[in-house]
């Protein structure tokens, strides 16, 4: 059996396709729309490192662009925790 193919570019921007779209569907309030705009910049910056990591000159400009994408998906993660602890969310 072979295993799947991964394609992290194209996951990294379903994710960030899917918060720009769970971000519309949020009430609005000042909160909400302050960590609305934190979540929709860290999602598209996991990708869009990604990308650029994919495309780096060196091994040292790769392990630098992986983390930060890293970094960006660590803070995609705490802006969605603190918007489904603020509101109503199931």
């Amino acid at each position: 059996m072979s295993k799947p193919i991964y394609d992290l570019e194209e996951r990294t921007f379903q994710f960030a396709k899917a918060v720009r779209l769970f971000v519309k569907t949020l009430p609005k309030t000042i909160a909400n729309d302050e960590d609305g705009k934190q979540v929709v910049r860290a999602s598209g910056s996991v990708g869009a490192n990604y990308i650029e990591a994919n495309e780096s000159l060196s091994k040292k400009d790769f392990v630098m662009r992986i983390k930060i994408s890293r970094k960006e998906a660590k803070e995609s993660a705490y802006w969605l925790r603190l918007i489904h602890e603020t509101n109503n969310l199931v």
